[in-house]
């Protein structure tokens, strides 16, 4: 189930309350294009679906991935030989807005790192519905690994000021910036954006960012870099000591009405395996069947498809159940919508909230 006209028009109101009681001008900005969606029922794990939209030719791919709230990994995966900068008038746009939700419990802030997506369960009031909110991030440069684990919110700021830590700046001289600052004030030329919210593992915080066309990108230095109209719709919500897990699944496995599908990203080489990729899909899937009996698991998978999916490294959930359609077949099927939207611009690509594409 997505969105529903009530769901988005609250959470909208709200967003936009938030805008005017930080000071931020709301002027035509954009509406927060966050995917919200009701937690599915039963053993289903799959939210959202693909879409395929038709631009008329003014947008990159990275204008259409911002205005469905993804990252550049996620569009150029899902478009592989397409033009990123120029896609062409009248092509067809494979949007992943589909998302195979990572294991449970489902509480608090979920991270996937190689997926570079985050997934936030907030806790539901009395009679309140369970939903899941998800946003792209940027994650580490190879090099600069985020810790794995559990840990949780321990403060929020707005307006961060930033003090560079002497290995970044060390880096940043080894790479022919001399004069890279020290310290960087508050504001929209603020690396960390806008809105920054720490986490318990030292020096790591999820934050908003002055280059948002980087979002989906390994551009930090172990941080998670938002879009900052991401950063700006989480940011009053996230309460002081939410849990936050994060994980490493490049491969993820679900269900959807008595189908399996899975999605295949990137292995991060920061985190060493001890096995191959393709068992690493393997035992993923595995792992989802666990509470099936040795028969079913034979029977319930069809083996070269998971070998397929994982090394096509697709962001778009594909059946792996025995004679399901296949990913081109699914895509094949899906009516493609128009895309009327103006291009972002160059002024979108900094701290503030961008204005809304028309």
């Amino acid at each position: 189930m997505g969105h529903t006209r009530l769901s988005r028009l609250r959470r909208f109101l709200g967003f936009t309350v938030f805008l005017l009681a930080v000071g931020y001008d709301c002027t035509e900005t954009v509406n927060a294009q966050a995917a919200a969606f009701a937690l599915p029922a039963a053993d289903n794990t799959i939210v959202g679906q693909t879409r395929v939209v038709t631009d008329i030719g003014r947008n990159t791919l990275l204008d259409i991935a911002r205005h469905y709230d993804l990252g550049y990994h996620e569009i150029e995966a899902a478009n592989r030989g397409i033009d990123l900068w120029a896609p062409g008038k009248h092509q067809n746009i494979v949007v992943p807005t589909e998302f195979i939700l990572p294991p449970k419990p489902w509480a608090g802030i979920v991270i996937n790192v190689p997926q570079r997506r985050l997934y936030f369960f907030p806790k539901p009031r009395t009679g309140q519905q369970p939903l899941v909110m998800t946003f792209p991030l940027s994650i580490f440069r190879p090099g600069w690994p985020t810790p794995l684990g559990s840990t949780r919110i321990i403060a929020k700021q707005k307006d961060p000021a930033w003090f560079v830590p002497k290995s970044i700046q060390e880096e940043h001289r080894k790479n022919g910036e001399p004069e890279f600052p020290t310290y960087f004030p508050p504001g929209p030329d603020n690396p960390m954006g806008m809105l920054a919210m720490q986490t318990g593992f030292p020096a790591i915080f999820i934050h908003g960012t002055n280059q948002p066309w980087g979002v989906g990108m390994r551009t930090s230095h172990g941080c998670f870099h938002l879009y900052p109209e991401d950063a700006a719709e989480l940011f009053p919500i996230l309460p002081v000591g939410t849990p936050v897990r994060i994980i490493n699944d490049p491969y993820v496995v679900g269900r959807r009405e008595g189908r399996l599908y899975m999605a295949a990203f990137e292995p991060i080489s920061d985190y060493p395996s001890t096995i191959s990729p393709l068992s690493s899909a393997v035992a993923a899937v595995v792992k989802l069947l666990s509470d099936k009996p040795d028969g079913a698991r034979r029977t319930e998978v069809d083996w070269d498809r998971v070998t397929f999916i994982a090394q096509a490294q697709s962001p778009v959930p594909a059946v792996i159940s025995p004679g399901g359609p296949t990913l081109d077949m699914i895509i094949a099927a899906i009516n493609p919508e128009p895309y009327r939207f103006h291009p972002y611009g160059m002024d979108a690509n900094g701290g503030m909230l961008p204005k809304a594409p028309r």
